[in-house]
């Protein structure tokens, strides 16, 4: 009789059979990059869907802006402030917060004209602007305000157009995001020995593709 044992004998336990086989004849510094880009890849494509999903929905309504142009609407309004105000010096900062509170404007201030007969102030905003052009002599004023709709908010908020320089970081953040995810997915096909040949041609063809359609088809 074999005394010996065999792996009947002896079966594996329940945890090693789950543990998927180590590849010995790996670097360590491979599989932790493996492991780490597995991490990020989840992770971060998770946190960055909501920013993927609009960064390619304002892509596809800036191409076709054209459909949303019935959005738009310009209102015009006349009022009168404090002449003091802008008689010899402008005080420009007590002009524009009336101008805000009295008339409900907003965006940041783009332009603050003194001539001498009138100023003329003009603010900007994600799809918005206003124009108010003040009277110096008797602190009347005309403002003409342009709401261009919701598509023109989201259009401006993807070019980050007159969206403030916070906006300008959460654009450059999101840019970092999706470009880790990228890498980090580009990392892990190296990985997949059986689709990494497939995978490297569909990525090849891909960036063929959009050349292509630059070299032949761009004005």
């Amino acid at each position: 009789m074999n005394t010996t044992g065999s792996a009947f004998d002896n079966p594996p336990s329940a945890d090693a059979a789950a543990k998927p086989p180590v590849r010995r004849h790996q670097p360590l510094w491979k599989r932790k990059l493996a492991s780490i880009s597995r991490w990020l890849h989840v992770y971060l494509s998770m946190a960055s869907f909501a920013i993927l999903l609009f960064f390619a929905g304002t892509g596809f309504t800036l191409n076709h802006q054209d459909w949303f142009t019935g959005q738009q609407r310009t209102v015009r309004t006349h009022g009168a402030l404090n002449a003091q105000w802008v008689k010899s010096n402008v005080d420009k900062l007590q002009v524009v917060e009336f101008l805000r509170r009295k008339d409900g404007l907003h965006g940041a201030v783009d332009d603050f004209r003194i001539e001498d007969s009138q100023c003329s102030v003009s603010l900007k905003g994600p799809g918005y602007e206003a124009d108010a052009v003040i009277d110096r002599a008797t602190g009347r004023y005309d403002i003409t305000e342009t709401r261009a709709g919701f598509v023109a908010i989201i259009n401006d908020l993807h070019k980050g157009r007159d969206a403030g320089a916070v906006w300008s970081k959460i654009i450059d953040i999101s840019a970092a995001l999706m470009t880790t995810v990228s890498l980090t997915g580009l990392i892990l096909l190296l990985y997949l020995h059986k689709r990494r040949m497939a995978g490297l041609i569909m990525l090849a063809a891909g960036g063929m593709a959009i050349y292509v359609a630059y070299a032949v088809w761009t004005p």
